[in-house]
């Protein structure tokens, strides 16, 4: 689910994963006094190690900066894909076949509501609270909890939009943050219920006037709580209503680009017919909606970063309810709303507490007239949070922090895949 955060900002945190040149971890480096670092090697008389956990001081964290393979782009302005967030609780690193590195972390629970990074801190609380009981449910169903206090959940959690977006701590905390943290604290236990479990609770950012049911949408049997609804609420939400003009020789090497346009074929017209699109220019092809979304999309901003997407959309044609009109030389794309189209409409649940809604009530409006309960809550989770790594390095924010059960000093500790995974300490 991928909403607004105030607003670019929030829809550019959509993951923990930002676009800046990665740092590249050494396999053995100083420690901050010039002291070499001991490497763990593998032992003579046994198999290399494949992992290594870490556990963050008490009250600590781990400030986790994570490089990626180097990517070929044909991108004008290339970048390159980085981790950087700060988690607590205990960190696993895992070697994968490939050489490269997975990151789980495992923390309590609720710890993990607070790193939730999907509305701003800023909005009224009645929303945020709506938000963090919205995320309790989602995660508690996801996860396949049944609510056995004492028993572990049956499986991890991604930190992407896949799942919902867990940022961690944040690396530079803001004044807002605090009010986030008091929403989860305040809706402790409120978890939304169907037949006595976990409802998925899924969400969006921005509607086009409606929601639709999760059969529509995912392809999965009805559920009572997931049904359509009039949205009239969602106003302030700068993707409410949309417009971008998209130049036809741009659109021509988009297209070609993506594999659905012949190169050096020029476009003179595009015509959405239902779900089709047609394009006619030096050549003719049919394509569905949503393949010409995500070639545009795709290529868009790559290769003209100058011009593509405009007026601080998240991305060059943010949804699938959209109208196009061609001109004389480009095509205009007018649509509403950002998101999948299912559950609770976040800019809604926004616009719902500016009218005095409580949460509640904002619950009950989307979710098919469910409203919190108290529900028992795991004491940890595991969230997957990153893989495909070639490199770490780790900085605990106090003295305490372990390594496979033995203390480290403050420095940093650098973690690289490849053959053999080695780990640089202080």
């Amino acid at each position: 689910m991928r909403p607004a955060r105030a607003l670019l900002i929030l829809l550019l945190v959509l993951g923990a994963a930002c676009t800046s040149t990665p740092e590249p971890g050494p396999e053995a480096s100083t420690s901050p006094t010039g002291a070499s670092a001991a490497t763990q090697s593998p032992s003579p008389d046994g198999p290399a190690p494949t992992s290594v956990t870490l556990e963050a001081p008490e009250r600590g964290s781990f400030l986790v900066r994570g490089a990626y393979p180097p990517v070929d782009s044909d991108c004008v302005r290339p970048t390159q894909p980085r981790l950087l967030a700060r988690y607590p609780g205990t960190l696993r690193v895992e070697r994968s076949d490939d050489g490269t590195l997975a990151l789980t972390v495992t923390l309590p629970f609720e710890r993990y509501l607070e790193g939730i990074a999907e509305v701003p801190a800023s909005w009224p609380m009645a929303a945020l609270r709506a938000q963090a009981i919205a995320a309790r449910s989602y995660a508690l169903a996801r996860t396949g909890w049944d609510g056995q206090e004492g028993e572990p959940l049956d499986e991890p959690i991604c930190a992407s939009s896949a799942c919902q977006v867990y940022g961690g701590l944040p690396a530079e905390p803001s004044p807002g943050t605090q009010r986030w943290y008091r929403a989860v604290r305040r809706t402790r236990g409120q978890v939304l219920l169907s037949q006595g479990r976990p409802a998925e609770t899924v969400y969006f950012s921005t509607s086009n006037g409606q929601t639709y049911g999760n059969e529509d949408v995912f392809g999965s049997s009805p559920l009572p709580y997931l049904r359509p609804v009039i949205e009239r609420d969602d106003g302030a939400s700068p993707l409410s209503r949309w417009s971008v003009k998209i130049a036809f020789e741009d659109l021509a090497r988009f297209l070609s680009a993506a594999g659905e346009w012949p190169s050096d074929e020029e476009i003179d017209a595009v015509r959405l017919d239902g779900g089709t699109v047609e394009v006619s220019g030096g050549a003719a092809r049919a394509m569905d909606l949503s393949t010409f979304r995500d070639a545009v999309n795709a290529w868009a901003h790559c290769l003209e970063p100058g011009r593509y997407p405009q007026g601080g959309l998240p991305t060059t044609i943010p949804s699938r309810w959209l109208s196009l009109s061609s001109g004389e030389r480009a095509v205009t794309v007018t649509g509403r709303g950002w998101g999948h189209g299912v559950g609770m409409v976040q800019w809604g649940a926004y616009g719902k507490a500016v009218r005095g809604v409580s949460a509640g009530a904002i619950l009950a409006w989307y979710y098919g007239g469910f409203r919190p309960e108290p529900y028992p809550e795991p004491g940890l989770i595991d969230v997957q949070v990153a893989s495909g790594l070639v490199s770490l390095r780790l900085v605990p924010s106090r003295a305490g922090a372990l390594l496979d059960g033995e203390e480290l000093g403050r420095g940093t500790i650098h973690i690289a895949g490849g053959d053999e995974l080695t780990v640089g300490t202080p």
